[in-house]
């Protein structure tokens, strides 16, 4: 049978759609007091452990939960703040999606969480730009307290350099590969008192609101000091910077 052009129900069946997929996916009213956040996992238990753990808090909202194999094409309609990927059983599919949905959304802080940890999937996190990883064996306090700080811009999953130097080395041999680079440069200019405080927030996962906050000056202060330091250390990122930064002995994360 030839192909008929769209009727005018073709609106209401979208919206039967939609309201369908937003069935399917769990998706919750949102609150705008809230932080918003949308789990993957491939195990209903542990979906069901962290919509617990977080709806309990009052500054924490889960608006959806769908498998890691699905698509989840609602979260582009309502982006949440922070997505938590649980990437045990399909820990390639995990990471995988947790990369599509930072290219599709840059804005949405990401979480991956495993009960195996190891230096590879750090490494492979890091490289997606994923704000967090976490072991399951953490406590509800410290989950909510990492969806808090991520939500502000931070970055938590800086502080696993210092304590994985094969990892950091394998993340600064990646940036010198991208940008033709051999070795590590000298410095163009040694850094600031100012600069050097800066860069330690940036290594404990700040982010530049949260160093501004701290110091008590303009976000845009931060954004230029560390502009500046990613020149002087010849740096494309400010995790390269943080790699450079800890083996030059510039920087400790305590």
């Amino acid at each position: 049978m030839p192909l008929q052009k769209q009727s005018s129900l073709s609106f209401k069946e979208k919206s039967l759609k939609l309201a369908l997929l937003y069935a399917k996916l769990k998706v919750r009213p949102m609150s705008k007091q809230k932080i918003k956040v949308y789990t993957f996992s491939q195990q209903p238990l542990f979906q069901e452990g962290i919509l617990h753990v977080l709806s309990s808090t009052e500054d924490i909202q889960i608006i959806g939960q769908s498998k890691v194999t699905d698509e989840a094409l609602i979260i582009e309609v309502m982006p949440p703040d922070v997505v938590i990927v649980d990437i045990d059983i399909l820990p390639d599919s995990g990471l995988s999606l947790a990369n599509r949905l930072k290219q599709r959304l840059p804005s949405v802080s990401i979480i991956v969480i495993t009960s195996s940890p190891s230096d590879d999937q750090l490494f492979q996190a890091l490289k997606t730009q994923v704000a967090a990883y976490l072991s399951k064996e953490i406590n509800s306090d410290y989950l909510a307290d990492m969806v808090r700080r991520v939500a502000r811009g931070g970055y938590p999953i800086h502080e696993g350099l210092s304590s994985r130097p094969e990892v950091a080395e394998r993340i600064l041999h990646q940036f010198q590969e991208l940008s033709g680079k051999t070795e590590v440069e000298t410095l163009i200019a040694p850094l600031t008192a100012r600069e050097t405080e800066i860069l330690n927030y940036v290594a404990k996962g700040y982010g530049n609101k949260q160093i501004a906050a701290t110091l008590n000056i303009s976000e845009q202060t931060i954004k230029n000091h560390v502009a500046s330091i990613m020149l002087k250390l010849n740096a494309n990122a400010r995790t390269q910077a943080v790699v450079i930064a800890l083996q030059k002995g510039l920087i400790s994360i305590d």
